[in-house]
């Protein structure tokens, strides 16, 4: 089989909080993919509708808050119900394109009641089919407000063409055991998805890329205080208090030796592909395989739990 993969970066803002518009976008980000020949094109964290900078600039920890409140039900509606059939429209442009998708996206999910929000990464595969949906293990401090704890149930790998791929979202790229989860399945080609900060990519990614001598991709959004949408709750109070750039971008490519593919791209919307080859992580194999010739299982060993977790569990009649 051909060793070599193309694989896209959509470093693209939302429309925020706003779902139906920020999936045309993600479409159109899909196809351009596609047109350059990608074969697989991946998204910021919870792209879809939109990461909740709101958070840290309406004093969000104040409790009883109507509008925290508002804010949180707004979010609520426009987050993505997979059961409901929101990423349909996604998953047959996958399909018809032959392309596989990571989308990070915040979730409202159904086996969780509906009314709670997780941070969420889904994997879609050429066929269009949602292979893993991975909820973010631990939110990040003010993220706290706003989603769930997740599980490890999404801690997957998948195969594309010769390479196997696996993701994580954010600051969940900073824990190691995370991280031996998926390099332990055969990861060589890493996803980490982020809402957009280039002080997160640059220098985590080539770590990585390093660490497990694979190709990393850190792909995040772009958030400017124009994109703000106006049907935002106290939308005026957001934009008062937000820099002209909140998110700035950084998305970028490290290679299996620690090398830049594609250097972090800043402050600009950009669908950027590179042909990666699974023999360079070959050759950087040959020295150092934290999973295979320079483990030692006899003395450490990790237990992952991947079992979904549910509230109730109901027996048949």
């Amino acid at each position: 089989m051909n060793d070599l993969l193309n694989i896209a970066i959509a470093q693209i803002a939302p429309q925020w909080l706003n779902k139906k518009a920020t999936i045309k976008k993600i479409e159109e980000a899909i196809q351009q993919a596609s047109i350059q020949k990608a074969e697989l094109v991946c998204f910021g964290e919870t792209l879809l509708p939109g990461y909740p900078f709101w958070l840290e600039l309406t004093d969000s920890a104040r409790f009883n808050s109507r509008l925290q409140k508002e804010l949180f039900a707004h979010y609520l509606k426009e987050a993505v119900s997979i059961e409901g059939g929101d990423l349909q429209s996604i998953c047959a442009l996958a399909k018809k394109n032959k392309i596989a998708v990571y989308l990070g996206c915040a979730e409202r999910a159904g086996d969780r009641g509906g009314h709670s929000i997780y941070c969420s990464l889904l994997y879609i595969d050429k066929l269009g089919i949602i292979q893993s949906i991975h909820r973010k293990l631990m939110p990040t401090y003010e993220e706290r407000l706003a989603w769930s704890i997740g599980d490890g149930n999404g801690l997957k790998v998948h195969s594309l063409n010769t390479f196997t791929v696996g993701g994580l979202n954010c600051w969940e790229n900073w824990m190691p055991l995370a991280r031996t989860a998926l390099y332990a399945q055969g990861e060589n080609l890493h996803v980490a998805v982020w809402p957009g900060n280039v002080n997160n990519t640059v220098d985590l990614t080539r770590h990585i890329a390093k660490e497990n001598r694979m190709y990393v991709l850190s792909v995040s959004g772009l958030m400017r205080k124009e994109d703000i949408n106006k049907d935002v709750p106290h939308q005026q109070l957001i934009q008062q208090n937000a820099n002209e750039l909140l998110g700035d971008g950084g998305s970028c490519i490290a290679a299996p030796d620690g090398s830049w593919v594609i250097e972090p791209i800043l402050g600009k919307e950009a669908v950027v592909t590179a042909t990666i080859d699974l023999n360079e992580v070959r050759k950087e194999r040959q020295n150092f395989d934290p999973s295979g010739h320079y483990s030692r299982p006899d003395i450490f060993q990790l237990n992952v739990n991947r079992q979904r977790q549910k509230l109730v569990n109901f027996t048949k009649e």
